[in-house]
């Protein structure tokens, strides 16, 4: 199986990958709105045993199969470091 994958202009790391090039109507309108214009970066073969830099390839071939698009977003930070107690007084 082969993926399309776009980038999003509007959220930083976020990337979509389809299983149709350009077919952007199998994304549901508030999804695509928050994801701004998208940008080809790559056409990808999902053959068993694919290694993805994030994600599972099994998972988004499901994903594809089952909705024809899977949403890939940044990890979240377990918790924002500027956040914490540094120990000081200030």
């Amino acid at each position: 199986m082969h993926a399309f994958v776009y980038k999003s202009q509007r959220q930083a790391d976020t990337y979509v990958f389809l299983a149709t090039r350009d077919a952007f109507d199998v994304l549901p309108g508030p999804v695509r709105a928050q994801l701004g214009a998208l940008t080809f970066v790559l056409d990808v073969a999902l053959v068993p045993g694919r290694q993805l830099a994030r994600g599972n390839a099994d998972q988004v071939r499901a994903q594809l199969q089952s909705q024809g698009f899977h949403l890939q977003m940044p990890p979240r930070a377990a918790a924002d470091p500027m956040t914490g107690d540094w120990g000081t007084d200030a």
